[in-house]
């Protein structure tokens, strides 16, 4: 397939991304054709040079590479799955947020009725579209994404994580992990501050070095990971334990929500009772690589 700029491209689906991606594909210089339920959505788009497809079966014929964006995979089924839809010979990239089961079910679903399939992950706010800021995860056959990757280039920074079609997902769903993690801990210590006058900007700077030098434990952290051996390098989990009950303390006595801390601690208190108190932190992977119900 020609990878040039002069790739057509089609955009199914208008709402603040679906709009933010096929205006990037214009500024790149790709024929853009774009369809939605609520045409009007697509008008500045037209007015940029954009194509508006009367129905999503004259978009998928006219695009050589579709991209749909929608609310959920729900609708993509509504959308696709109609009787006037073919997609014998289609490529189709789902930008669509969901899970990884329901990633591979589309790709099973799409596949089955000829479409070639990837699924992916957008890990960016719809202004930063169009710049090396946004991450676009895609997942599937490598061959597609390689065939594709110079247009999805477009878009942003674009990342092959495997052919399992539900990697992108997965990696969307730990990059969220992180994200409210890393704001959780700095919400936990600003409320803290604010106790004795101490505010948030104040505060930011501080977190935001804390932050950065715990990110540079990580690949150190992941190889005990890997190797299941998790010798205490820098401290053990059960001195960890106490400064986390030291955490809960404080938090307590000046008036602060602990629950954050107790579960943490809650956490580490397992791992210790099951023998793991000498080892370091990472060795915590096995109490969250457990689904509990109690």
């Amino acid at each position: 397939m020609n990878d040039s700029t002069e790739t057509p491209v089609t955009i199914i689906g208008l709402g603040l991304m679906g709009q933010a991606l096929a205006d990037a594909f214009l500024k790149a210089g790709h024929p853009t054709i774009v369809w939605n339920r609520t045409s009007s959505k697509a008008d500045q788009l037209v007015a940029q040079g954009a194509r508006l497809a009367p129905t999503i079966g004259d978009a998928l014929e006219a695009g050589s590479l579709t991209i749909i964006c929608v609310t959920d995979y729900p609708a993509l089924y509504e959308l696709l799955g109609a009787d006037d839809v073919e997609l014998d010979g289609t490529m189709l990239i789902n930008l669509t947020s969901g899970s990884s089961s329901q990633a591979r079910e589309a790709a099973r679903w799409a596949e089955q009725r000829g479409s070639r399939y990837l699924d992916g992950a957008i890990m960016a706010i719809p202004s930063a579209i169009g710049t090396a800021d946004a991450v676009i995860l895609h997942s599937g056959p490598q061959t597609d994404f390689e065939a594709h990757e110079s247009a999805l280039g477009a878009l942003g920074t674009v990342a092959y994580l495997g052919a399992d079609h539900g990697l992108a997902s997965l990696y969307d769903v730990a990059g969220l992990a992180m994200m409210w993690s890393v704001l959780n801990a700095w919400l936990q210590g600003t409320a803290m501050l604010r106790t004795v006058g101490v505010d948030a900007a104040t505060y930011a700077p501080f977190a935001r070095q804390i932050a950065a030098g715990v990110a540079e434990w990580l690949p150190g952290y992941a190889e005990q990971i890997d190797s299941g051996s998790f010798p205490a390098e820098v401290s053990a989990l059960e001195t960890d334990a106490r400064a986390m009950e030291h955490l809960i303390e404080e938090s307590e006595a000046v008036g602060v929500n602990a629950e954050l801390p107790k579960l943490l601690k809650t956490m580490a208190d397992r791992a210790i009772a099951a023998g793991h108190g000498k080892e370091q932190y990472p060795v915590l992977i096995e109490e969250f690589g457990k689904l509990r119900n109690d």
